[in-house]
């Protein structure tokens, strides 16, 4: 299978040059030459089958050759250890709770997958590589777990001072081996703008061979598509059905429509984001209008100008028509979030988090006048935000065993303004 860049002015490269440069030379983001379709007959068996199976089924159509059977059924095993059960939370609404992995949030499937891609291909070639990504809150621990103690690589986390939580600060702060936090003094699109500045510097990239695992990164996203399969599998339902995606760098909503493309019957995805409304926003007007992004208690979707975008408008042509076709866009306020999480777990005793809110908001909307079965993603634990969801709902959380075991963990970060020199300095100082 081979890649080409969005912006399509270099040449295309293997799955393998995807997933370590990251990001194309153009400053484009890797697609897949095509995207074909599943045999009807695997859609028709999704209810009878095993997330390990789907998983394999889906990676192997964008990886085809490039990594053998038998070691990509490995990666898929060693990646999907968990559940991600589809709960039924009222009438024809479920919930995907994609939090049952190791940093508990969703984006534990999409670090483990990349990591052992990563792992091999390395072992293959003898040579130090370091993986550099920017986070606004789950990312970064899903990536430092998923990376942590593996030989050969390096991994620096860039995150906006004061604008995580404190759960998943610590989660990406205390690990130390192989992982090194930096504390910027700005927000998550200035941390992304000095990741991306990085991958185009063209003798930086080479010199510490970075490597992405943001959702820039391919190898980010093909997993993530598989949640979509299991949904399906799971509802066991003849009618419509709508997935909302809580939404702020569009990684899980872009694999959603690959699913789709390759075959999966889903009737409309639901774009929910909170103030950083810039897609619903597309939807509703036609322009794109990129801005630095605001602080919301749903803080992982706190993106002005989410990159993926690029890889959306690539699916549809450029052509607003094109997105409203497959998707609607919903935006809500921290305090439309809040006294959702409140109804929801007072009428039906389910406990949202501010980004699981925030996608049962849009699914709801959507579905008012609609027939059919709605599945929103529970993105992270509610622990992992438990100020905001125990004042909330004015319930004690129970921490799962995962979570308290970094509580009393010294937190060891680097702080740093928002510079691309001082950033340099840094590499110059971690990466010996």
């Amino acid at each position: 299978m081979k890649y080409y860049s969005t912006n399509k002015s270099v040449p295309e490269v293997s799955y393998e040059e995807a997933i370590v440069k990251g990001l194309p030379e153009d400053n484009g983001l890797f697609m897949p030459e095509r995207i074909e379709a599943l045999p009807q007959s695997f859609i028709d068996e999704l209810k009878d089958s095993n997330l390990q199976e789907i998983g394999y089924k889906v990676a192997s159509r964008f990886i085809e050759d490039e990594i053998p059977e038998e070691d990509l059924r490995q990666i898929i095993s060693e990646t999907l250890t968990f559940d991600i059960p589809a709960v039924h939370v009222e009438g024809d609404v479920y919930s995907l709770e994609l939090f049952h992995g190791p940093t508990l949030a969703f984006k534990d499937v999409g670090a483990r997958f990349l990591a052992r891609c990563l792992r091999y291909f390395s072992s293959k070639k003898a040579r130090k590589a370091t993986i550099l990504v920017a986070t606004s809150g789950d990312t970064g621990s899903a990536v430092a777990h998923g990376f942590l103690g593996l030989e050969n690589i390096n991994v620096v986390i860039l995150y906006p001072k004061g604008k995580v939580s404190d759960i998943q600060e610590k989660q990406l702060t205390t690990l130390g081996q192989n992982i090194t936090a930096l504390e910027v003094n700005g927000t998550f699109d200035d941390c992304q703008a000095l990741v991306k500045k990085s991958f185009l510097d063209k003798p930086v990239k080479a010199k510490y061979h970075l490597t992405s695992a943001n959702s820039i990164n391919m190898a980010r996203l093909i997993p993530q598509s598989f949640y979509y399969f299991w949904a399906y599998a799971q509802v066991k339902d003849d009618r419509p059905i709508y997935i909302s995606v809580p939404s702020g760098n569009y990684g899980n909503l872009t694999a959603g429509l690959l699913a789709q493309k390759m075959g999966l019957p889903i009737d409309r995805y639901i774009a929910s984001a909170n103030a950083n409304d810039i897609v619903p926003a597309y939807l509703s007007n036609g322009i794109f209008d990129p801005r630095a992004s605001v602080q919301t208690i749903s803080n992982a979707m706190d993106v002005g100008n989410p990159s993926n975008f690029a890889r959306m408008l690539d699916l549809f042509k450029d052509d607003v028509n094109a997105f409203r076709d497959h998707i609607s866009g919903y935006s809500y306020t921290d305090e439309e979030t809040r006294i959702c999480m409140q109804e929801v777990y007072n009428k039906h005793g389910y406990m949202l988090d501010p980004h699981g809110a925030i996608g049962y908001l849009g699914l709801k909307e959507y579905m008012k006048d609609k027939d059919g079965v709605g599945v929103f993603f529970e993105t992270a634990h509610p622990a992992k935000f438990g100020d905001v969801v125990e004042e909330t709902i004015n319930t004690k959380i129970d921490i799962p065993a995962r979570l308290k075991e970094y509580v009393d963990k010294t937190k060891v970060s680097i702080e740093m303004e928002n510079s691309y020199e001082e950033l340099l300095g840094i590499f110059r100082e971690v990466l010996k």
